[in-house]
């Protein structure tokens, strides 16, 4: 499974960036950024970078924080960066409470997004790993939109692919993380707009069998704000399959329908 933890950056070049400059100001390295971004021959021109592009830069080392933050560039906003990343602009605030205003955000300032960080390996293509992660490609797509060495039909080893965490319009899922394999007592977390701060889960496996019928969790804040969720996943049964989806989602008020599903494909 190649989803990266750690500290990842989305940048946008600008006119008289350097990749030494960039790895020196991100933690980073040039070596590593030419090999996350295919620098290299025949891909690109080795190490040449042009204003608009958009690097993944990853920190090195081994912390114990691991987060995606979006560069924010002068003319963005929260509906432009929010389409990039498949996600609404209330959603993008909900991660970043230091937002007052959805109007005014500054230039040059990180902006947690709701993304993970994919590296790719031997005999990936997009269609495999958006149906390994349960991710749409078009999705995979967007988030991947001027990046150098980026194309849907030839990817390389090493390159780092920014992919959509598995969110709705009101619930967005950190743990698990797409793909992952899951086993009782593991972390279901994320954030949430919910009525009366309730959400839902269930884990269902690939033959239709509930592992884990409906289950509540109580989120630190009601609606109309996000509140965070943490929980201990349980099993009710054991799977009958090697994978499934973890369901996490509300209820109507009105009419007890499920509302805001989100999807998780992990395995057992």
């Amino acid at each position: 499974m190649a989803l990266l933890e750690g500290v990842h950056y989305i940048y946008t070049v600008k006119p008289g960036d350097t990749l030494y400059e960039i790895a020196n100001r991100y933690g980073s390295t040039v070596q590593l950024l030419e090999q996350t971004n295919a620098l290299f021959d025949p891909v690109t021109d080795p190490g040449l970078i042009h204003p608009g592009q958009v690097l993944v830069i990853s920190e090195t080392g081994l912390g114990q924080r691991s987060a995606v933050s979006y560069m924010i560039n002068a003319g963005d906003s929260l509906y432009t960066i929010g389409k990039r990343f498949s996600a609404i602009p209330d959603l993008l605030v909900g991660l970043n409470p230091l937002i007052t205003d959805a109007d005014v955000i500054y230039a040059g300032t990180p902006m947690a997004v709701p993304a993970f960080i994919y590296e790719v390996e031997s005999g990936d293509s997009l269609y495999r790993i958006g149906q390994k992660l349960g991710v749409p490609m078009k999705e995979i797509i967007q988030a991947n939109r001027n990046r150098p060495g980026f194309s849907p039909d030839v990817l390389y080893i090493g390159y780092r692919l920014i992919v959509p965490m598995p969110s709705s319009n009101n619930i967005v899922v950190f743990r698990p993380q797409p793909g992952a394999r899951i086993t009782p007592g593991q972390a279901l977390e994320g954030i949430a707009r919910a009525f009366e701060a309730t959400i839902l889960y269930q884990v269902v496996d690939d033959n239709g069998v509930v592992v884990t019928r409906e289950k509540h969790l109580t989120t630190s804040a009601g609606a109309p704000e996000y509140g965070s969720f943490s929980a201990a996943i349980l099993f009710d049964r054991q799977p009958t399959a090697d994978g499934g989806e973890v369901w996490v989602y509300a209820r109507s008020a009105m009419d007890g329908r499920i509302i805001d599903l989100v999807q998780v494909k992990v395995g057992f």
